[in-house]
């Protein structure tokens, strides 16, 4: 079991290695939702750099989770912050969808 399974981690981009990881556990979503997360999570690291994680704690809740190394000047702590909450509103509906799909499929 690597890292991103041990913290329940769906998929998550870096800006430092500019790359998209998709846990293959979660290969059973649709190919337009896996779409979907990939785009996301490149555009968010583009944008504010750093490493975004979507990831679901033990309830099933997902979380979008941001990191960046301690000497990146250039990472937009506040503008991250922004745009963990205006992907959690637009996002809604996908959210609740992928934290239900977790509760039957991965968690049990």
């Amino acid at each position: 079991m690597d890292m991103y399974e041990e913290r329940n981690v769906m998929c998550g981009a870096s800006a430092y290695e500019q790359k998209y990881y998709f846990n293959p556990v979660y290969q059973k979503l649709p190919e337009a939702v896996k779409q979907e997360l990939q785009i996301l999570c490149v555009l968010f690291t583009e944008d504010v750099g750093g490493v975004l994680t979507l990831q679901f704690d033990a309830d099933g809740n997902l979380k979008l989770v941001t990191e960046y190394e301690e000497e990146d000047l250039l990472y937009d702590e506040i503008g991250a912050a922004l745009k963990v909450k205006q992907l959690q509103t637009e996002k809604r509906e996908l959210f609740e969808a992928l934290e239900l799909f977790w509760k039957e499929f991965i968690c049990c």
